[in-house]
């Protein structure tokens, strides 16, 4: 049975988690606005905005305040990356990125691969992804907390390479978390696919919270060396993509 708060407008449904009106880290080469949607089956230990992972709704940030300022600061910008928690788990993800679009501006989408069917539904809407890769395939499930998750994954990253979309693809380093067996065989998927941008991701404790990580974590040299030579597109990284206002 259909409840009543289905048929409200999607502007009032979208469980909205943060607005940041300014960043050139969101979509690398872009000047972008970065819209946070709350919601995320994942429940990996160095998440920067845990925040985010519950869908909840009163959360004090009206879609129209938003879509307000981006009118007004439409000439400024090049792009609206949507991120999370995970922006394919908002239903109305649709909805909004076409309200985007009609304000001529380009829409970027940071994703964990965890639904690809969504994923699938979205991919012609898009200008570029955004990629969070994990780990390797045998170890996602622990890492991510969600059976499933590694066929997910694989089956979300084979969509965004068959659809020829600008994308990059990253791995966020930590010891604790990732071993350099498992970040080597992630790559290796990665290439394999045919990946153009891969990005390896220093550990930055900002947003994480209270977490038994050691704060620091420094990729082996030889781990740079291995994924340097598998990408002609790749980048070593130390800030910290799509940070929620009011995460650090």
């Amino acid at each position: 049975m259909e409840h009543p708060a289905d048929r409200a407008p999607w502007q009032t449904r979208i469980r909205l988690g943060g607005f940041e009106s300014f960043s050139r880290i969101d979509w690398p080469g872009r000047r972008a606005a970065t819209i946070f949607l709350r919601g995320c089956p994942w429940r990996c230990a160095y998440c920067h905005n845990p925040q985010l992972q519950k869908r909840t709704l009163d959360t004090g940030i009206q879609w129209d305040h938003i879509a307000a300022h981006l009118e007004a600061g439409r000439n400024e910008l090049d792009g609206v990356v949507f991120s999370g928690g995970e922006a394919t788990a908002e239903r109305c993800l649709p909805e909004a990125i076409a309200a985007i679009r009609t304000l001529g501006l380009g829409v970027g989408l940071h994703t964990n691969g965890a639904y690809p069917d969504r994923l699938q539904t979205l991919l012609p809407l898009l200008d570029w992804v955004g990629f969070d890769l994990k780990t390797d395939y045998d170890h996602y499930d622990a890492l991510s907390g969600a059976p499933g998750s590694a066929a997910r994954v694989t089956a979300s990253a084979k969509l965004l390479l068959a659809s020829g979309i600008d994308h990059e693809f990253r791995l966020t380093w930590h010891h604790e978390v990732i071993t350099e067996e498992s970040a080597q065989l992630a790559a290796s998927f990665a290439q394999h696919l045919g990946v153009k941008r891969f990005v390896l991701q220093r550990y930055r404790s900002e947003g994480v919270g209270a977490s038994p990580l050691a704060e620091s974590s420094e990729p082996p040299t030889r781990l740079i060396e291995h994924m340097a030579a598998l990408f002609a597109d790749f980048e070593v990284r130390g800030e910290i993509c799509a940070l929620a206002p009011g995460a650090s």
